[in-house]
């Protein structure tokens, strides 16, 4: 008789969180490289769903402490905004 791996809900939710980040990232490649308007739309909305699918993931995970984020120092926030400002500024 052959003993079935079974997997802890931690697992299983890490499995599906990294799967809905590979969706998304497979959506945004087929935007960025379609021509078609009404293709690009469908797949902006479905990437939208899998978006907010891969958001309660991981507050689900968060909550029960699964995910620890780590929270950015006030000083790289404050590099990353001034970088932002300059790019975008430089794109103008």
């Amino acid at each position: 008789m052959a003993h079935q791996a079974s997997f802890t809900e931690k697992e299983l939710m890490n499995d599906l969180l990294m799967s809905e980040k590979q969706v998304a990232s497979a959506y945004t490649t087929g935007i960025t490289e379609s021509s078609c308007t009404n293709l690009r739309n469908v797949l902006m909305q479905c990437e939208h769903n899998v978006l907010c699918n891969q958001e309660s993931v991981f507050q689900a995970m968060n909550q029960r402490g699964w995910y620890a984020v780590k929270k950015a120092a006030s000083q790289d926030v404050q590099s990353a905004k001034g970088k932002f400002n300059q790019m975008q500024h430089e794109l103008r």
